[in-house]
């Protein structure tokens, strides 16, 4: 059952042991983050409730339906052989299943400061306090549509959380970045990216407001030439994708310039790409399909259409 996960492992060694940075592991590993092992793409059976993920310099391990014991231990015992590599810090474990989602220390030890690292960019963690950490790897396909097309543009990023899209968007060339989200505190984790980063705020703008209760401010900043809808699929009282979407698609002719750019994100794996399409033709008809984004190597799935969906529109 293990032998996919100890063969994903092996890899990752390998990647440290080419890796020619230090091998203090307070340093950059040289190995970019990325998912080590998607379980939950139902790719391996078995161990659907096991992700880890690598974020130099330690290894969290993410499980979302709790184990029995002899289970856990196998799968302590396959994560921890390769541990004691030098550029390897300590193995988190991060319980889903349970409300208050806590993150033990297996092995190793955690750093005071953890970071994403993508492209020579830095995107702050917080691992402990927090069901996500701060940064999505999934979405690194909406990453780079992003810094191909933003050169000399003027990116709206809605629903921005620790605004990820904003800071590749400013180190590729945006004339401007608009961030909103009703989070305060994840607006202040996405300024901190900006500085961490050494990347001026002099172009971006953040807004911590209920997006859809804020379109005359938004609108004000506009219009874009860019727009990014990475909404949750589920947040009680803020937003269910379900019946809300339809209200950012009513309101993007009013925000793009004409041939304007959509992505529009949903990981809901109720709903399918037809959904979203179907939404687009319903409520903003003057938005034409260009296509879906092609998935992440990293994130095998068995069944497409519950995976993450990144629609690119141009209106």
């Amino acid at each position: 059952m293990f032998e996919p996960l100890r063969e994903k492992m092996n890899l990752l060694i390998a990647k440290l042991h080419r890796s020619h940075s230090s091998a203090d592991v307070d340093n950059d590993s040289g190995v970019e983050s990325y998912r080590v092992f998607h379980g939950r793409g139902n790719a391996y059976p078995g161990l659907e409730m096991l992700t880890v993920d690598w974020y130099a310099p330690i290894l969290l391990v993410t499980l979302f339906k709790e184990p029995a014991a002899d289970w856990l231990n196998r799968l302590l015992r396959v994560l921890t052989e390769g541990a004691n590599h030098g550029k390897m810090a300590g193995v988190l474990l991060q319980h889903r299943y349970r409300p208050d989602t806590p993150i033990q220390v297996v092995q190793g030890e955690l750093p005071d400061q953890v970071f994403a690292q993508r492209k020579g960019l830095k995107y702050a963690l917080s691992l402990g306090d927090r069901q996500n950490v701060g940064f999505f790897l999934d979405m690194e396909p909406g990453r780079q549509w992003l810094e191909q097309r933003c050169r000399g543009k003027r990116v709206l990023n809605l629903f921005a959380y620790t605004c990820a899209f904003s800071v590749v968007a400013e180190a590729a060339g945006a004339v401007s970045v608009f961030n909103v989200d009703m989070s305060s505190s994840a607006l202040n984790r996405g300024r901190n990216n900006h500085r961490i980063n050494n990347l001026p705020l002099r172009g971006v703008s953040f807004l911590a407001e209920n997006i859809l209760k804020s379109w005359g401010r938004i609108k004000k900043s506009g219009p874009y030439d860019i727009v990014i809808l990475d909404p949750p699929s589920f947040q009680r009282g803020s937003f269910v994708a379900e019946k809300d979407y339809a209200k950012l698609l009513r309101r993007l002719p009013e925000l793009l310039v004409p041939g304007g750019d959509v992505l529009a994100c949903l990981n809901a794996p109720e709903l399918d790409v037809g959904f979203l399409r179907q939404q687009f033709d319903e409520f903003c008809p003057s938005a034409n399909f260009i296509g879906r984004l092609p998935f992440s190597g990293d994130f095998p799935d068995v069944e497409t259409e519950k995976a993450l969906k990144l629609l690119h529109f141009s209106l």
